[in-house]
């Protein structure tokens, strides 16, 4: 099929959804996902006032980036289309752009979901564009749960769950990571919106900082060997853990390794978390499988000493159909 055929079958397919979004004060959706939709390798996503196509497996052919900006000029004739060509190692961004399409990615702009306005852009020093829409239908959740609760949100990236949760009347909100970066850009997120709280935004691994959130203690030497310096936390429980790690990173004081040892993450975070509450877990590799990770997760668990009450899946909205249902991104809400 043409791609201008499969940019049309994707759009009418999504339009209940996109007049529910943009009546609940939405602009930022996936218009197509190619793995689904006959081009695997290409997406192409709204973010408020920019249309973003990009390229994972090979990059477009002139003809075909000339056929989607046309197709999507008449659809959203008011948005921007920035390509990003990410088919090559690292998912780096390789392709340039003209001078005035490359300002306008360089530049950042304001994309809302659910009522929550978010800083998005096109291109910045690392890959992706700050906001990741397969997330909605977690940050939903989370507004629908947030209200009068303590929350803690870990690898918060650019805090986009801390910030829905505070426009959603939390009580309290605390964000950690590592990159200074990605927390500058949830406080410009927190700066767009009208919150009741200031959310903290720590620096730090997630480990040391859990842990001692946990009261397991982070010491500061581990087999003689110096700990780099990390913030010093006292004991809490939250209502409400978010965890959302990477797929694979390593740092002085451990290993994420959501294939072969997501428990190193999730034990922590579980006695964070307080009797009663719910401990959301995120794992976005395509290999693993949801019924056995959850399966590690409830072991885990009772190995703790806090077994898992309750469990609710949350799938990606319908902007995100997956061919076999089931979909790379697995956010479970576990009730603890």
């Amino acid at each position: 099929m043409a791609l201008p055929r499969l940019l049309a079958a994707a759009l009418e397919a999504r339009a209940a959804l996109l007049s529910q979004l943009h009546s609940e004060d939405t602009d930022c959706y996936r218009l197509f996902h190619g793995t689904a939709e006959g081009q695997p390798g290409l997406t192409i996503d709204r973010y408020g006032d920019l249309l973003l196509v990009q390229t994972f497996h090979q990059p477009l052919s002139p003809d075909e980036l000339s056929a989607i900006e046309t197709f999507y000029a008449e659809a959203f004739p008011a948005l921007t289309p920035i390509y990003n060509d990410r088919s090559q190692k690292n998912s780096r961004i390789r392709n340039p752009l003209p001078a005035e399409r490359q300002q306008v990615a360089a530049q950042p702009h304001t994309a809302r979901e659910l009522g929550v306005r978010y800083q998005v852009q096109a291109r910045h020093d690392g890959q992706d564009p700050w906001l990741f829409l397969d997330m909605r239908a977690g940050r939903r959740h989370i507004m629908q749960a947030a209200a009068g609760k303590s929350l803690l949100n870990l690898f918060a990236y650019t805090c986009s769950v801390g910030i829905a949760a505070a426009v959603a009347g939390a009580r309290q909100v605390v964000n950690i990571d590592f990159a200074a970066s990605t927390l500058a850009a949830g406080q410009q997120n927190a700066e767009l919106n009208t919150l009741r709280i200031q959310p903290d935004f720590i620096k730090s691994d997630v480990f040391p900082a859990v842990r001692q959130l946990a009261g397991i203690g982070q010491p500061q030497f581990v087999r003689g060997k110096r700990m780099p310096a990390f913030p010093k936390l006292a004991p809490q429980q939250f209502d409400i853990v978010f965890l959302d790690p990477p797929r694979y990173a390593k740092s002085p004081f451990g290993v994420v390794d959501l294939v072969n040892d997501y428990p190193s993450v999730f034990k922590p975070a579980l006695l964070a978390t307080v009797e009663g509450g719910t401990l959301y877990c995120c794992n976005n590799v395509a290999a693993v499988e949801r019924g056995g990770w959850l399966a590690q997760l409830q072991r885990s668990a009772a190995k703790a000493g806090r077994p898992i009450r309750d469990v609710e899946w949350i799938s990606p909205e319908a902007d995100f159909p997956s061919l076999d249902g089931k979909p790379p991104l697995k956010v479970v809400a576990l009730a603890v």
